[in-house]
């Protein structure tokens, strides 16, 4: 899935201005620097312009923070905020989960074999079902539970786990929990969830079984940013699969798994790889 074990990224974005696209792409031909991948857009409601380069060095020698130091001066002119990743950069994960293991097993395959370019820190849940799982892997598991009476408490305890560990991203591997508006704020724009598609409607237990009761024609899943909106952060990726009469509520229940684990994963990929910006409330997504 991930292609960033050769090339640099550039991510960027500013105001919609004349020379945008040249200010990246002048620059990296001065750079004796390949564009092996561009893309870009300008949001004409918004006036804001969006543009990720991926490229290769073409010279022996590349001096990131020269090459960081030498873009920034001539971004300037257009006040263009930017980020520059390296090649093969592996990003410090927490992963939180519940019960439910099929995203967790997703993730930690895509892990092993390279798939997901990160480095997981810990496991954290509040149950213990999954310990087992994550020492197979040789991962930490931080058993936390958790009730009415101890989640300002419990939540210190996870907001500590990130922090020791300096992990740059937390995935809700279907975290049957809501955060406290605090750790939202803690975590924005660094922790995606996932969930069905079915929401807004079929809340609460057994959706899949109040869709078939309905007759639903599509289930799908949604990865989001989290924010103090239960479920309603900003959208990175989503998925969706036809069903009919034939499908059976535990059909239901198996196809929803497996649009999940390809949405989450879809979705962190995109993160990882510098496709998202987020801006006003929404989201730039350049999938591949």
């Amino acid at each position: 899935m991930s292609r960033m074990s050769d090339t640099w990224i550039l991510a960027a974005q500013c105001q919609s201005l004349l020379g945008t696209v040249d200010v990246v792409t002048r620059f990296l031909k001065e750079q004796q620097c390949y564009i092996t991948e561009l893309n870009s857009f300008d949001d004409r409601l918004g006036g804001r312009f969006f543009i990720r380069a991926e490229f290769r060095p073409e010279r022996d020698e590349f001096h990131e923070e020269r090459f960081h130091a030498d873009f920034a001066a001539r971004a300037s002119e257009f006040d263009m905020q930017f980020e520059l990743t390296p090649p093969g950069k592996r990003t410090g994960t927490v992963i939180l989960v519940s019960k439910a293991d099929h995203c967790l097993n997703d993730l930690l395959y895509r892990y092993r074999t390279g798939q997901l370019p990160i480095d997981i820190k810990a496991v954290i849940s509040n149950h213990p079902d999954l310990e087992s799982l994550a020492t197979w892997h040789g991962l930490p598991y931080h058993y936390l539970p958790i009730s009415p009476e101890t989640k300002l408490e419990q939540e210190a305890q996870v907001r500590k786990i990130i922090a020791d560990t300096d992990a740059e991203l937390v995935v809700l591997a279907r975290y049957m929990q809501v955060l406290s508006p605090s750790m939202c704020e803690l975590l924005a724009g660094r922790a995606i969830n996932i969930h069905h598609s079915l929401l807004p409607g079929f809340k609460g237990a057994k959706p899949y079984h109040q869709a078939y009761e309905k007759g639903v024609k599509l289930v799908g899943a949604t990865a989001h940013y989290i924010n103090n909106d239960l479920d309603e952060g900003p959208i990175i990726a989503q998925g969706v699969e036809p069903v009919d009469h034939a499908h059976y509520p535990e059909d239901l229940v198996a196809k929803g798994r497996d649009i999940e684990c390809l949405t989450l994963a879809r979705a962190i990929s995109y993160h990882l790889e510098r496709r998202v910006f987020f801006y006003s409330g929404r989201t730039v997504v350049f999938g591949n």
